[in-house]
């Protein structure tokens, strides 16, 4: 595996909402962009729910409905599914080190913090294939573009588990919920992820395999410095970030064939705010 330094800065200077040669027309897709943000987990939920809500409304009108991408780094959380057993914490809920969230996604127990990138698709699947395999498998699709294309990783899909896998690290986690074929929640994926956390559950309830992240696959062959402008880690860091994210809008929207319209980053972080004071939990 190389990365030059070359080709990394080639990757970070690309336009995220460019598009390439399309063989159809792709469909609008409104994109809210936080990557380099840490959101509340609360409020980016309510956030979700408030959209879906939204998006409801218009189909029982009769009205088109387009999709949704939410993109966002978290303050340190862990968040269960519906069913998920408290069997998989290592810790009382009382005694919690970062706050616990019971959602409605599908899935056990994971970690969401700084250095992890978040997409929460709020998917119209009408407009796509109403099929929640098949939706799966195609976010699990994303992020095994995004390791080949751009860091030359070479990630896989393992037989009855959900999720993106180098070996036996999982580096992508994903959990949805489908309402009236609404998709919601989303994917997580570790880039620069402190990964200490994971150690404190069992990650999505699957015991005797690794978590892992970009960062840490990437070091394993080449220095830090090989993929920053410079040596400071910290630096590094924010690079590695904004290039995976770069990646991640990429091969999103060409896996779904959608048309990203970025919306401003001032009124997003006010919808957050307001959508958690509007929709408490």
């Amino acid at each position: 595996m190389i990365l030059s330094t070359t080709h990394m800065s080639k990757l970070s200077q690309a336009s995220l909402f460019s598009t390439s040669v399309t063989y159809k027309e792709k469909r609008l897709c409104e994109c809210f962009d936080l990557h380099n943000e840490l959101v509340p987990y609360g409020e980016a939920w309510s956030w979700q729910k408030s959209i879906v809500k939204e998006k409801k409304a218009l189909i029982q009108r009769n009205h088109s409905c387009s999709d949704t991408l939410i993109i966002l780094q978290h303050h340190p959380v862990y968040t269960l599914g519906n069913g998920s057993s408290e069997e998989y914490l290592n810790f009382e809920i009382i005694d919690a080190p970062y706050d616990v969230y019971r959602t409605e996604r599908g899935g056990e127990v994971t970690y969401h913090g700084p250095g992890q990138l978040v997409m929460y698709p709020i998917i119209n699947l009408r407009n796509h294939k109403m099929d929640l395999h098949w939706y799966l498998r195609e976010l699990e699709e994303v992020v095994i573009r995004v390791l080949s294309s751009t860091f030359s990783i070479k990630a896989s899909r393992l037989e009855g588990l959900t999720g993106v896998w180098v070996g036996d690290q999982k580096l992508a986690a994903m959990g949805i919920r489908v309402s009236q074929w609404i998709a919601y929640h989303g994917l997580a994926l570790n880039v620069t992820t402190d990964l200490s956390p994971f150690e404190l559950i069992v990650p999505c309830g699957i015991r005797n395999r690794n978590v892992g992240s970009i960062k840490g696959i990437l070091g394993e062959f080449i220095s830090p410095s090989r993929y920053g402008a410079s040596d400071n880690n910290s630096t590094d860091d924010f690079q590695l970030i904004d290039i995976t994210h770069n990646a991640l809008v990429r091969e999103f929207s060409e896996v779904f064939q959608l048309e990203l319209s970025l919306k401003p980053p001032i009124s997003i972080l006010q919808n957050c705010k307001t959508n958690a004071l509007l929709h408490p939990l």
